[in-house]
């Protein structure tokens, strides 16, 4: 595809993927032939420029169709332009939007050592100074102090519209987090304080979860059941212990 072509290409799907609900259809077939337009553009930084375009377009479109393998794999084509041709480049209005919400995207899979190292490549200037940066820093850091009902109030104060997926991914996280603790310290837990614990805004949302887990509704409560199910812990045997740290001591002073 001549090059003025595939320009003219990738401002089309611009302007398909701006409304908030675009054809998916039609933008991903554009997506197609751009892809192809892609390997006939000249090695110049308007050639780089333009390739990095429409790989941005790329991970918008892939969060519109809730595509996650396509938004992993369209970030690691980008970061050669934001990284490796940063000095040649023309900054990109939307790179650290895209950073953001990859960053946002680690947390919600709960892949906290990548999202660590997905943010030392980041300038630190930009940690607190940049609203798409410092979003998901804080929210990494009120995970860290259990603080998830800061995480859930936090979705209404989202910088961008397509942060939202990823937030609502953040939560499903989270619960999933809270219930395998609560079903290890507890037999059961009642309705009202499950809805609370769990930070849902309905008593359907929490149905609906409780019949993913497997959780019974009984007498106001719901019942985990989890102690039958799972490997019974066998008592910890102080008194051998205790003898072979003893052991352990009377070698190491022979040793000395």
């Amino acid at each position: 595809m001549d090059p003025n072509a595939t320009a003219q290409l990738y401002e089309q799907l611009r302007k398909e993927l701006e409304p908030p609900q675009p054809d998916i259809n039609k933008a991903t077939g554009m997506l197609n032939k751009l892809k192809i337009g892609m390997t006939g553009l000249p090695d110049t930084a308007q050639g780089h420029t333009l390739a990095r375009q429409i790989l941005e377009q790329a991970v918008l479109l892939s969060i519109r169709a809730k595509d996650l393998p396509s938004f992993e794999r369209y970030i690691a084509q980008l970061k050669p332009y934001y990284y490796d041709y940063a000095a040649s480049l023309t900054p990109s209005p939307s790179q650290y939007p895209i950073l953001g919400l990859n960053l946002l995207r680690l947390l919600a899979q709960n892949r906290i050592a990548e999202f660590h190292s997905e943010l030392e490549l980041i300038p630190t200037d930009q940690h607190q100074g940049n609203q798409y940066i410092r979003h998901p820093i804080a929210l990494e850091q009120y995970m860290m102090e259990g603080a998830f009902k800061r995480i859930w109030n936090a979705r209404s104060d989202v910088p961008s519209d397509m942060y939202t997926f990823f937030m609502d991914m953040l939560m499903d996280t989270i619960r999933d987090e809270i219930a395998d603790c609560s079903e290890k310290a507890y037999a059961s837990v009642p309705l009202g304080e499950a809805q609370k614990l769990m930070l849902f805004a309905t008593p359907k949302q929490l149905q609906d979860f409780a019949a993913k887990r497997g959780w019974t509704e009984s007498q106001g409560s719901y019942f985990f059941h989890t102690s039958s199910s799972s490997t019974p812990r066998g008592e910890i045997p102080s008194m051998q212990l205790i003898k072979e740290t003893l052991s352990y001591a009377k070698e190491l002073e022979r040793i000395i």
